[in-house]
């Protein structure tokens, strides 16, 4: 599969995700909205999010203080939710594969959940529920719900932690991750690749080496990741 040369892109679309989590009984949840099919990513469940307007960009000092207005604005129109900007800790950025229709650099932000109902306005966002990243997982895996692969990473390293102080102490802890993904076809099928993998920059998946990659060429999406954090 041959990319675009990055240099002959459009500059990507900042933006920016909030992923709100709450402790509960059954263990730590995070906030889930299905997007309108006909929207960008549409039918997909994800995270609060959206561009960086210009009303967010006015007066912030850096790109990541304008997308965490972003973030903010995103959360009370999405979901009518109130967040506290400095509750906000940032732990990745994500840009999607030069062959994307649509490029986001999005940054995705963590913050314990605001007191307050969700609502949605039934046009944008379709519906909302709050999952278990697991179960979120599970469900992907089992075709009921369909995911992004940034979403499916977010889950997945969400799944590690038991509540909300662990998950913000970790973000607070270590810079934010940053995906520049490629995507590749190989012997297994479909894969998207990040930095470090061996066939991250020849687009050649069946390269031998460390691996840094999402296998998404079947049902069951698996992560191979073999260089450290």
């Amino acid at each position: 599969m041959t990319e675009t040369p990055d240099a002959a892109l459009p500059p990507p679309i900042p933006a920016a995700t909030v992923v709100l989590v709450r402790d509960t009984p059954a263990g730590l949840e995070t906030l889930m909205l299905h997007r309108n099919s006909k929207l960008a990513f549409g039918g997909m469940w994800v995270f609060a999010g959206g561009r960086v307007d210009p009303e967010d960009v006015a007066g912030a000092s850096n790109e990541e203080e304008a997308a965490r207005r972003a973030a903010v604005r995103e959360a009370h129109e999405e979901a009518g939710l109130e967040c506290d900007v400095a509750s906000l800790v940032a732990f990745a950025h994500w840009l999607p594969p030069p062959i994307a229709p649509r490029r986001y650099s999005t940054w995705f932000f963590v913050a314990p959940a605001p007191q307050g109902a969700v609502t949605i306005d039934g046009g944008e966002i379709h519906d909302s529920a709050w999952m278990r990243p697991t179960d979120a997982l599970a469900r992907r895996e089992a075709q009921e719900i369909e995911l992004a692969p940034p979403t499916w990473m977010t889950l997945r390293h969400l799944g590690a932690f038991a509540d909300v102080a662990s998950v913000l102490d970790d973000a607070r802890r270590r810079p934010p991750t940053f995906y520049e993904t490629h995507v590749a076809s190989g012997a297994q099928g479909m894969v998207v690749l990040w930095a470090g993998d061996a066939g991250y920059d020849s687009g050649d998946a069946d390269l031998p080496g460390p691996r840094h990659r999402l296998r998404i060429g079947s049902g069951r999406w698996e992560l191979e990741k073999t260089i450290g954090d």
